[in-house]
């Protein structure tokens, strides 16, 4: 059908027709932009128009003489009553429905005019009211709103005893629109968010909730009808009905109703879902659990890799599935490095013949669940989050090494501190999310002048973590290592100081190491300190 468009001043556009509707440059709206075949445009979200130049004027205004036209009929297909449609004011007029907006005092100040085609257009002003708020009173138990004017009648003619009342612009324009009545919403006790079932109407909903007033917001949803409107039109008010009586208090992301929590508090959960090798950590960090970040940390050349690889093959020959990201080392070196570990033999050092690698990687490797990162050389973070992600959810690896820190902020410009801070959020959502154990390799900043280096066998702290405390913070435990590398007593032993420990808070030292470069491998020490001493916990931030 043929409609005349109407302009600024209220004088029409004459055999202009609606054409489709577009963008809007002005707001974003995806399409509460409407094209005519003059070339002019308008938008009734924002009230953007443009003639057919493109000249882009804005106004609240638009035809400056609004009145009732059409009569209150029945609308038999929709099944909205005539005294619901005189009630909201909604009229018949030939092949059009005009719905009349008025202000909260009750003056008629525009009209949003539906065709046949479904497409819109306004004469007069509009309003900053809802559709049929004049209608009920500024306070009560319950109001309940709608995307749009069908919608509302339809809700009401269902349920006649509460206030029933729309937006003026549909889900686009949502949050604008209730944002200007939170007056409104402040005088009622529950507010019932009644929108359209697509994705468009959730979301409009969930934007529009999150401005009301905390604790009185409810969201409704239809199970087998897109809307009010349609559920009425199959005859099925109870539908209607029953979707506002079961209304779900509206919950922001991240806020949980801790009653909900029972089965997941009261399910045993076992004390760790497996062990460390040696005996000392175990004792104090209770073995290694699912879902942690753990890391470890010291001066260079402490032995950090030695101990993570360590780690890996001891779950590996428990047949636990392992990520493995060296991102310092080639996976030749990474995997022989691995095999040694496991046979006891330094395979990635001096010569070995072909057959002798064959056997040992068929007895190691080749009865593993191990999956490594081909990424010496490039360290593009973002890539480094998606294959861990990967590793966790696609291959279901459950424990994943990372080594180490300092090498994936290679790849990274700007502020040491914020990188870090961001990396570490980043790691701790991949655990969170996928479940896994994750260990990081990280190291210390440089002791100062009147410290001993950790080289020489200086004491580690959390303090001295290199480049940001998120490090410490986010991490479930962190393990420094200590050894000096210099010294002729005591062979160089290393010893693990628990600084963080999340699960029980015990820290201290852990357990001292001595590692045998014939084997490959840490032999755990017997303590001489006195139990009450060993087991000592040190300030810890968890």
């Amino acid at each position: 059908m043929d409609y005349l468009a109407r302009n600024t001043n209220g004088m029409a556009h004459l055999e202009s027709e609606f054409e489709r509707h577009i963008p809007c440059q002005s707001c974003g709206s995806s399409d509460g932009n409407s094209l005519y075949s003059d070339g002019h445009t308008f938008c009734f979200v924002c009230h953007a128009r443009t003639s057919g130049n493109e000249e882009t004027t804005h106004t609240h205004h638009m035809a400056k003489d609004v009145q009732l036209k059409g009569s209150a009929i029945r609308l038999q297909k929709r099944g909205i009553s005539e005294k619901t449609n005189q009630f909201y004011k909604i009229y018949r007029d030939g092949e059009l429905l005009r719905f009349h907006y008025y202000t909260s005092d009750g003056i008629l100040q525009g009209v949003k005019v539906k065709t046949k085609q479904k497409d819109f257009y306004y004469e007069g002003a509009t309003t900053d009211t809802l559709f049929g708020q004049h209608l009920f009173p500024s306070s009560g138990k319950r109001i309940i709103v709608y995307e749009g004017e069908l919608d509302c009648a339809s809700g009401y003619e269902a349920m006649t005893g509460w206030p029933h009342v729309s937006l003026p612009h549909g889900a686009q324009g949502a949050k604008k629109d209730i944002q200007k009545q939170i007056p409104l919403f402040q005088g009622y006790q529950e507010i019932v968010l009644f929108f359209d079932g697509d994705q468009a109407g959730r979301k409009a909903a969930e934007d529009a909730a999150s401005v009301l007033p905390p604790g009185k917001v409810k969201i409704a949803r239809l199970e087998s009808y897109k809307d009010a409107s349609e559920a009425l039109q199959a005859n099925d008010p109870e539908a209607i009905r029953k979707a506002i009586w079961d209304a779900k208090p509206y919950q922001p992301d991240g806020i949980v109703d801790a009653k909900s929590l029972l089965k997941e508090v009261t399910t045993p959960q076992k004390p760790f879902d497996h062990e460390y090798p040696y005996k000392g950590l175990n004792e104090k960090l209770h073995g290694i659990r699912y879902g942690s970040l753990v890391t470890f940390t010291s001066g260079t050349g402490q032995g950090k890799s030695t101990i993570t690889r360590e780690i890996a093959t001891h779950l590996l020959n428990k047949g636990e599935r392992v990520g493995f990201l060296d991102l310092e080392a080639s996976n030749r070196q990474t995997a022989l490095g691995l095999m040694s570990t496991a046979v006891g033999q330094p395979l990635h050092i001096g010569e070995h013949n072909e057959e002798e690698l064959k056997e040992h990687f068929h007895n190691t490797i080749d009865n593993w669940n191990l999956y490594m990162f081909d990424g010496f050389g490039s360290y593009d973070p973002s890539v480094v989050y998606n294959r861990i992600e990967y590793l966790a959810s696609g291959l279901e690896c459950r424990t994943i090494f990372l080594d180490h820190l300092s090498i994936l902020l290679s790849g990274l410009d700007g502020d040491e501190r914020r990188m870090i801070d961001q990396t570490m959020t980043k790691l701790r959502s991949l655990v969170e999310r996928t479940g896994i154990t994750l260990f990081l390799v990280s190291h210390l900043r440089r002791s100062s002048n009147d410290r001993k280096s950790h080289e020489e066998g200086g004491r580690v702290s959390l303090s001295q973590l290199r480049g940001s405390h998120s490090i410490s913070q986010i991490s479930d435990a962190v393990i420094g290592l200590e050894r000096n590398q210099q010294s002729t007593e005591g062979g160089g032993d290393t010893t693990l100081r628990v600084l963080k420990n999340r699960y029980s808070g015990e820290t201290g030292i852990a357990c001292t190491l001595t590692y045998d470069l014939s084997n490959c491998r840490f032999s755990e020490n017997e303590t001489t300190e006195p139990s009450f001493l060993r087991g000592t916990s040190e300030t810890t931030d968890f």
